[in-house]
């Protein structure tokens, strides 16, 4: 794809002067810890991520090694092994002799729309039913652009049937399942990227549970203990950490091994291996205005640390609604809130990190409701494959056991 400049300076230039002066202080930040040798890592949420093209535009600087290190949702593994994003046709599923207590709010019924090559492909995989699939595009419906897999047949059951299967390889060879199904991904995706690269991608403990029976199989294929020990040591190994439109990250970023805000200290205290977020760089995008009033309020007069130090309910202590991730946060020294939409704020630090580090990118993510963005989409769309289960089956045969 080429990179529309224009358009990404015209983003810039339209952010308000608070928000332009932190995107600077992000991109300075990720560009000196880059150039000094240290490491980058991405906490992503599902939804928004994957529909801006940010998770995109991340497996992208992971190829081009810029990002060291990812933590997601189990939602947005199921997505990648399905290609990011497909197109679907949602029609009444009733009129399809579908039993309406299985679907969904409205009774829709989803197809994915798939050329025949794909057809093909599922077809040497698993019985697929082509003549419900044709009946459906007879049916009146709308054609659209969502996350892939998910409730669309036969591709959603496809991933469905997958998992199973990822996990007992991953169990067999003692690894992550994001890791496993990282070697059948597309390299587009952040765990193709990262099995090819090897840079982990690994989902988090508070984002297990996702994905139908993709996030069951992540979660029972390693334990919790080596899940949240792999994390704790992406963390620690990390010069600035950027937080990219999630919920309950604090149990993401301090978790059970992290000693600075204070989880971690009985783990240090029985001799397990600890690490420490004092130092680090913690970007957050984020378009709750609340994160920006704790953090202003600590800022302030410490407000936040007090309300901890007092024992006091932060909520009711700051007057403002309080998610529990904002503390830890707020209370970091190096913390930078970027309060704007993701699909904004990614494609000008993708491309001005990669042009401050003389790195040319091959993709670059625009907001889905730009022009550019629309195109970006079909783009992904057409161009990013399923997880393809001969070649996982090949390159597990090169793994050690």
């Amino acid at each position: 794809m080429n990179v529309n400049v224009r358009l990404i300076k015209k983003l810039y230039d339209d952010l308000d002067r608070t928000s332009r002066d932190r995107v600077d202080e992000a991109i300075a930040r990720i560009v000196q810890t880059k150039k000094r040798g240290g490491k980058v890592v991405v906490v992503t949420g599902s939804g928004p991520n994957l529909h801006e093209g940010a998770t995109t535009l991340i497996a992208e600087l992971i190829n081009k090694g810029v990002v060291d290190g990812v933590l997601t949702s189990s939602a947005v593994i199921a997505h990648e092994m399905a290609g990011v994003l497909d197109k679907v046709k949602r029609v009444d599923g009733r009129k399809l002799g579908i039993d309406e207590r299985i679907l969904p709010r409205g009774f829709t019924y989803e197809i994915t729309v798939m050329d025949d090559l794909t057809v093909e492909k599922l077809k040497e995989e698993m019985p697929v039913d082509i003549e419900l699939i044709q009946r459906a595009m007879q049916l009146p419906g709308d054609v659209i652009i969502k996350a892939a897999g998910n409730m669309g047949y036969p591709m959603g059951l496809r991933t469905e049937r997958i998992a199973r299967e990822v996990e007992c390889l991953a169990r067999m060879f003692g690894v992550p399942f994001e890791f496993i199904a990282g070697l059948g991904a597309d390299e587009r995706t952040m765990i193709g990227a990262g099995a090819r690269k090897n840079v982990p991608v690994l989902v988090s403990v508070p984002q297990l549970i996702g994905g139908g029976m993709v996030g069951l199989c992540i979660g029972d294929a390693i334990s919790l203990k080596q899940r949240s020990a792999m994390i704790a040591k992406i963390l620690g190994e990390a010069g600035v950490i950027v937080e990219s439109a999630i919920a309950l990250s604090q149990e993401i970023h301090d978790g059970p091994f992290e000693v600075y805000t204070g989880h971690g200290i009985w783990s240090a205290w029985e001799g397990v291996r600890t690490f420490s977020l004092e130092g680090k760089t913690l970007i957050r995008i984020d378009l709750d205005p609340t994160l920006e009033e704790a953090w202003q309020a600590e800022r302030k007069g410490g407000s936040v640390q007090e309300a901890i130090n007092k024992g006091l309910p932060k909520t009711k202590f700051l007057k403002v609604p309080f998610r529990m991730e904002m503390s830890g946060f707020a209370r970091l020294e190096n913390s930078i809130p970027i309060r704007e939409d993701i699909g904004i704020i990614w494609p000008i630090i993708g491309f001005r990190v990669a042009d401050e580090l003389g790195i040319s990118l091959d993709f670059i993510s625009y907001p889905q409701e730009t022009p550019d963005g629309k195109k970006m989409r079909e783009w992904i769309v057409d161009n990013i494959r399923i997880l393809d289960k001969k070649v996982m089956y090949e390159r597990t045969k090169e793994l050690k056991r």
